[in-house]
């Protein structure tokens, strides 16, 4: 009778717990529901221009991409010599900087990192350096295995002469998925980008993704450049993000237009996946603002909630009717932000992955959260922190 009522207990405990995260989580989504829909799309797009660019690409061992992405970027509808591309090759051992090399004459400028020394941050350092030899006033940043269409930089320079940011962050998408896999990581992706894009319509900015990401020179060196993050090797776009908030609030834009998306490719592998996140996730523990760290770890408990519940329920079959409104409610409220987002990118036909995704990413999302602060991860073929 005793430990009856200790079990009756427990899971009143649990149950109220879980769904205290629940509607915790759903008003959170809510949110970013909100704040998505609180920025308009950008379509006044200025036909003159008068500000300097710099675009800086940090490479390594890209040869099979990074042709394509130069000639994207030499192709752009924006007057030539209002714009430089700087490349930086980051200790590549094939024949990145010979394929960099074969555009000099197109004005393309190679900038060859020969550290003697072992970095965390090779990517923080190529950014750095390159920012000391730029002539723009506005630096934007790309990776080498991206593409673009010929309005990107024209439409991004556009929004920030009318709106004077200091920052602003563009969508990034996947494209030219091979596989089920790749299809779901798209999605996937599509929510991370469609939730940093919320937070800051929001005024609360939390995340951007260094593949298309701009700022004025001068305010990264006004808030130290990546002085303080420059031990970790991740952060180089949202950590930056977090110090250009702090200094100068809401300055921050996120561009909502077709012509600004930049597309790049889902990972391949499973392991190459989780190495990505893994290097995504540790950038949380440098997190300044602790109500992000605070919002951060509510998530992760609500996801370590559903998990808890579904193995509890086989045991204590109260719970089980737990789990199915914890997971349908996920469902549910995901369904109607992801509706919004991949509207913008055109890929609403993704939705029929949804429930598949709702499901693999509980177990992601928790394995995640440990492993990415926790412990070292490969990005291009290196060990970091």
């Amino acid at each position: 009778m005793f430990l009856n009522l200790i079990s009756l207990e427990a899971i009143s405990i649990a149950s109220y717990l879980s769904i205290f995260l629940t509607l915790v989580y759903v008003t959170v989504v809510v949110t970013f529901i909100r704040g998505w829909y609180k920025i308009s799309v950008y379509k006044d797009i200025r036909t003159s221009a008068k500000t300097r660019v710099s675009i800086l690409v940090a490479a390594r061992n890209e040869e099979k991409h990074i042709g394509k992405t130069i000639e994207d970027l030499l192709a752009q509808n924006y007057p030539k010599e209002l714009f430089e591309i700087i490349i930086i090759n980051d200790h590549s051992i094939d024949n990145t900087a010979a394929v960099v090399t074969s555009f000099s004459k197109n004005g393309v400028t190679l900038i060859n990192l020969n550290e003697d020394r072992a970095l965390n941050s090779y990517k923080k350092m190529a950014i750095q350096r390159a920012i000391g030899q730029a002539k723009g006033d506005l630096i934007i940043t790309t990776d080498a295995d991206c593409k673009m269409g010929p309005n990107w930089l024209k439409t991004i320079v556009s929004f920030y002469e009318e709106h004077d940011f200091k920052m602003i962050s563009s969508p990034v998408a996947y494209c030219d998925e091979k596989n089920l896999f790749e299809r779901c990581q798209t999605l996937e992706f599509s929510y991370l980008i469609g939730l940093g894009a919320s937070t800051i319509g929001n005024n609360t900015p939390s995340t951007c993704n260094g593949a298309n990401l701009a700022y004025e020179r001068e305010a990264f060196y006004a808030v130290g450049g990546f002085r303080g993050i420059d031990d970790l090797a991740s952060g180089d776009d949202e950590l930056l993000l977090h110090k250009i908030a702090a200094m100068f609030g809401n300055k921050i834009g996120f561009l909502k237009n077709q012509d600004a998306i930049v597309y790049t490719y889902a990972k391949q592998t499973l392991n190459g996946f989780i190495e990505q996140r893994k290097r995504w996730a540790s950038k949380s523990t440098r997190y300044k603002n602790k109500g992000i760290v605070l919002l951060g770890l509510t998530v992760w408990l609500f996801n370590l909630s559903i998990i808890a519940n579904a193995i509890l329920a086989f045991f204590f079959h109260p719970l089980l009717e737990v789990f199915i409104y914890q997971l349908a409610l996920k469902l549910l409220i995901e369904l109607f932000f992801l509706i919004g987002v991949t509207s913008f990118f055109k890929r609403k036909q993704l939705l029929v992955l949804l429930p598949l995704i709702s499901i693999l990413h509980i177990i992601y999302m928790v394995y995640i959260g440990i492993a990415g602060n926790s412990g070292k991860y490969n990005w291009k073929d290196r060990m970091v922190k």
